[in-house]
């Protein structure tokens, strides 16, 4: 098996990924026939450098369960993380406290050197006020240890089965992801700047607001499809356009033809780069992975079956 590994050089680090990995339509397309559920994490972290773990989007999950997954994966592979829908979608951002502390202490922080980014994803009816937040944004921890120290607001949902150990500190890095016309204001581009959180560029198939602007030292991109949301494949002329981003994103500069709602991205040497395929529903996402890696020379090595 071979594997585009992220690659980092002049430029900032890029990794090309999909949204989770447990689909039972991949099997026998993607998975190879007779591969165990057991072994598709293993089987598709051999293939790309990245995955987002979204089962956390939906319920707390275990110390365990991280820790398994840290053990699957190669040594130079990063995990994304969804927030929980809980923070976002129920209570919207208000009395988020020991929710926050729960989602951190849950096991989050086992992944140590392969925790990436927290992906904060938003339901189409939750509208940009201002001060909520900002509250909000003022609350997410920016390192490891802040995270760990979460754990005096953890409540009775997480007792007994916390984690709050860190084995170094490390910054954290949180994304954005927006989905109603309301954030379209320069006043929300200024607060993720103040945050130095990132915005993410959703592909939606149309369906909601897709921005450009950089306001943080990585970019985030997630991919749901370019005509079908969560289905439709990309063509080779929709991944090249994406690569040409990429490629200005990771040198530190702006995306050409970028739709930004705030000023030009702040010029530094380099960003790093996390992409992110969604278009799940027929078995897309990690062709499509695969491909858009390879227009971007990511460096393939092989690794064990």
């Amino acid at each position: 098996m071979m594997r585009a590994t992220a690659r980092q050089s002049s430029r900032g680090t890029i990794r090309i990924g999909i949204s989770g990995w447990r689909y039972p339509p991949w099997r026998g397309t993607f998975y190879p026939r007779g591969l165990s559920q057991k072994n598709e994490l293993s089987y598709a972290s051999g293939i790309l450098s990245s995955i987002e773990i979204n089962g956390t989007f939906y319920s707390l999950q275990r110390p365990g369960s991280f820790a398994s997954w840290h053990g699957q994966t190669p040594a130079d592979f990063v995990f994304s993380v969804k927030g929980s829908r809980y923070i976002t979608h129920m209570l919207r951002l208000r009395k988020i406290e020991s929710a926050l502390a729960n989602f951190f202490l849950s096991g989050v922080l086992r992944l140590n050197e392969k925790l990436g980014p927290i992906l904060w994803q938003f339901p189409p009816n939750f509208r940009f006020v201002p001060d909520v937040f900002e509250e909000f944004l003022a609350q997410l921890p920016r390192s490891t240890a802040a995270a760990a120290r979460l754990l005096k607001h953890a409540d009775v949902r997480v007792k007994g089965r916390t984690w709050a150990k860190v084995d170094i500190d490390r910054p954290l890095r949180h994304a954005i992801e927006i989905r109603h016309e309301s954030f379209e204001t320069p006043t929300f581009a200024r607060l993720l700047r103040k945050y130095r959180a990132a915005l993410v560029s959703a592909d939606t198939a149309g369906n909601w607001p897709m921005l450009h602007d950089v306001t943080a030292d990585f970019v985030y991109v997630r991919l749901h499809g370019a005509e079908e949301l969560y289905a439709s494949g990309y063509t080779e002329t929709a991944l090249d356009d994406w690569a040409a981003k990429i490629r200005a994103w990771s040198a530190g500069g702006d995306a050409p033809g970028a739709h930004r709602i705030g000023p030009a991205a702040q010029k530094r040497a380099r960003r790093d780069v996390y992409v992110y395929f969604d278009n799940d529903a027929k078995v897309k996402a990690p062709f499509d992975a695969m491909r858009l890696a390879e227009k971007l020379g990511l460096r393939r090595t092989a690794v064990q079956e």
